[in-house]
């Protein structure tokens, strides 16, 4: 059993449903002290959160990541317990294999070799883990970046192990997300019966024309990196279940994911315009998740590019697609990231599961990616 298999299935034995680190943070402190790190430990409400540092001196490449899994889901649907890691035809199936206890353990062991080969390799490594990047995401990575800013300790490249990779490992990195911005709306009504309509205001009938045109309206047409902003209604919810009254109040959830072409105060300043020239009695509360960020060039994406190259054989794709990630949040502080870690076909699904041949590949990326910037 390889170094990476054997860390990875330690990880995942632990059911560290977030927020929950269940152990595994205090697994890692073992390996990364061994090795020289530095470890503080940086528990912000019921998150643990681990920043560890090998060296004093710029540059910076840290490697981030999160603890934390999603809820398996109904047990009794796995073929193998979620948290009993089981090997099966060359893969690791086990909640947290591939999203990503799996990119943790790999980039330990590759941290393990290079310090082996270069204990006095230039810069700093560290490692920033938290265990609420599945969770409200409030407590973690956010407050560890805040940390890091107040003593003015700058990450110079960040390399998140989040499932970028589709059809076979490499293949995608992410350098950079979308921005994500929600809006919970209440249009305000007048409840009364529906015999008797000119009694009444349904909001139903007032807001259908401004979410209409919300929908319709194209925000922009994104750039090279980014696809357009897209806006969606995820909750609608207004009445009280009878068939014979009108409703007094109408709630709408809706999201945008966004491209740098545009800012949260642009859009919410499009959104108020649009729902003000409807002539609505509104209420909107807005939750900013994060805005968009992008590493087009620069070491680290060359650096990746190149390890997996050599490592895989393959041209990587660079893309900013998906959801958001914690590197929403080390971003703005000027570092450059980039996420790459194994598939992502299986991630919070039942029966997740990450090649085990993929685990020791990603691991020897890692690596090479090390002796690219810090050799």
């Amino acid at each position: 059993m390889s170094d990476t298999l054997e860390l990875a299935k330690a990880l995942i034995a632990r059911p560290s449903v977030t927020p929950d680190d269940a152990g595994c943070q205090e697994l890692l402190i073992q390996r990364l002290e061994a090795l020289g790190f530095a470890i503080e430990r940086l528990p912000f409400g019921e998150v643990i959160n681990l920043w560890a540092r090998r060296g004093t001196e710029g540059p910076l490449l840290a490697f981030a990541g999160h603890t934390d899994v999603v809820p398996t889901g109904p047990e009794g649907k796995w073929q193998s317990p979620p948290f009993t890691p089981t090997e099966k035809d060359g893969m690791l199936y086990g909640r947290g294999a591939a999203d990503m206890k799996g990119s943790i353990a790999a980039m330990t062991t590759a941290c393990e070799r290079f310090i082996k080969n270069h204990p006095d390799h230039r810069g700093s490594i560290a490692f920033l883990i938290t265990s609420d990047e599945e969770g409200p995401s409030i407590n973690g990575t956010v407050k560890v970046v805040e940390h890091l800013e107040a003593r003015n300790e700058k990450i110079t490249w960040a390399l998140v192990g989040e499932p970028s990779s589709s059809k076979q490992l490499g293949d995608v990195i992410k350098n950079g997300r979308r921005g994500s911005v929600s809006g919970n709306l209440k249009v305000k009504g007048i409840q009364g019966h529906v015999a008797y309509p000119h009694l009444a205001r349904n909001p139903v009938h007032t807001a259908a024309p401004a979410l209409a045109e919300l929908a319709a309206t194209e925000w922009d047409q994104g750039n090279e990196f980014f696809p357009p902003t897209t806006f969606q209604i995820s909750n609608i919810h207004a009445g009280t279940g009878a068939t014979n009254v009108i409703p007094g109040e109408l709630e709408v959830l809706f999201n945008f994911r966004f491209s740098t072409e545009l800012t949260v105060e642009v859009i919410k300043q499009r959104v108020h315009a649009i729902l003000d020239k409807h002539d609505l009695e509104y209420q909107l509360e807005w939750t900013v998740s994060g805005p968009p960020f992008l590493t087009a060039k620069g070491e680290l994406v060359e650096a990746c590019v190149a390890a997996i190259r050599n490592v895989s054989g393959i041209e990587t794709e660079l893309s900013t697609s998906g959801g958001t990630s914690d590197g929403r949040f080390i971003a703005p502080t000027g570092a450059q990231v980039v996420e790459l870690g194994p598939l992502n076909a299986t991630i919070h699904k039942i029966d997740e599961c990450v090649g085990i041949e993929d685990l020791d590949r990603l691991s020897q990326i890692y690596e090479q990616v090390l002796n690219h910037l810090l050799v």
